[in-house]
């Protein structure tokens, strides 16, 4: 099975964190998003999507990181142990809940602070707009309230006192905003505590690996030049953010 990821990307390092910490047997393939490497031909032949993830096993191709989640997680039952998507029906529709809730919320918005704060001002040249960003991180805030007060509540994580895939697809977009500089774990000990228990229960080390890259974000501007991919990325942003 082959995986084509870069861990720039919340999803992609959802399924490495996953697929690693399971012991889940994969090659990684390398699509690299700074060199615009997902808009190349030979990505292409795998996915007309030009996103990552993508999981080719045999001849069978699939896209989206949920989808890829759960069709691991079918498919290695045998060496998945339940807790990471549990067979009672309520638990497991708790942690399908938490991942339909997530993709407009945590995800879309945490991406959008990340853009903004990491992203416009190599690609576009100066600092994003006060009101875009500000609106950006409010709605951000508010759906960090939510998933402490709706999911995490006084538990251990996500949906029960083990941990789940629901866990490590809300830390990995956590950490998205926070390799900008804005920690949006600060003064929240629960999902500090919730954090450090995810990260333990998944390794220590594993976790860092996940995380090396986009933590040294402020990096990205000169990959950005050498790549020649600013000029790919410049319409695109100011299509998003006009």
């Amino acid at each position: 099975m082959e995986l084509y990821l870069d861990l720039h990307s919340q999803p992609c390092r959802a399924v490495f964190l996953f697929a690693r910490a399971t012991g889940i047997p994969f090659k990684f393939q390398l699509v690299d998003l700074t060199k615009g490497q997902q808009y190349s031909d030979e990505f292409g032949k795998v996915s007309v999507m030009r996103k990552v993830p993508v999981m080719k096993d045999g001849s069978f191709i699939l896209t989206e990181s949920i989808a890829i989640l759960q069709y691991l997680l079918q498919k290695h039952s045998s060496l998945v142990p339940d807790h990471w998507y549990p067979s009672d029906l309520q638990l497991r529709a708790r942690v399908n809940e938490y991942l339909s809730w997530q993709h407009m919320t945590i995800r879309a918005q945490g991406s959008k602070v990340f853009l903004l704060r990491a992203m416009f001002p190599i690609i576009m040249g100066s600092e994003a707009p006060k009101d875009k960003m500000d609106a950006a991180v409010e709605e951000l805030k508010q759906s960090v309230d939510l998933l402490e007060q709706k999911f995490l509540q006084d538990k251990a994580f996500l949906v029960s006192d083990r941990i789940c895939v629901a866990d490590v697809v809300a830390v990995v977009e956590l950490m998205q905003p926070v390799a900008t500089g804005l920690d949006v774990f600060e003064g929240r000990p629960k999902l500090v505590a919730w954090r450090q228990r995810v990260k333990a229960e998944l390794g220590p080390k594993l976790f860092d690996e996940a995380h090396e890259v986009i933590l040294k974000v402020s990096g990205l501007s000169q990959t950005l030049q050498d790549s020649g991919a600013l000029d790919l990325l410049r319409p695109k942003f100011q299509k998003m953010f006009s």
